[in-house]
């Protein structure tokens, strides 16, 4: 029984060290994952995802911003290219949806 009994410790023990060590190398890796923001900059300097359009296997058309910028990107296996730029403050061009079905 005694031996059982000190299997189970060292097996808790070892158990708690593995946990240990995956929150430490957890926290380092979140720390170094963030963004980094340049001195003097704010958060509006990090690149922010809007929306993305898939318009064929490999290819999509992609909305970020970037310091209050939207750019429209065509992105494809062969690399990526703006289709449009609307530059601080100003409006996206709104584009009613069109019904092409005939009933």
């Amino acid at each position: 029984m005694e031996s059982f009994a000190l299997s189970f410790a060292s097996m808790l023990l070892a158990l708690a060290f593995v946990l240990a060590l995956a929150y430490v190398v957890l926290r380092f890796w979140k720390a170094r994952m963030q963004p980094r923001v340049t001195p003097g900059g704010g958060p509006d300097d990090l690149l922010r995802f809007v929306r993305a359009l898939p318009v064929g296997t490999k290819e999509r058309v992609v909305i970020v911003e970037h310091r209050g910028e939207r750019w429209m990107l065509g992105v494809t296996a062969g690399g990526i290219s703006t289709i449009a730029h609307w530059a601080d403050g100003a409006a996206a061009p709104v584009v009613a949806p069109t019904n092409t079905e005939r009933s």
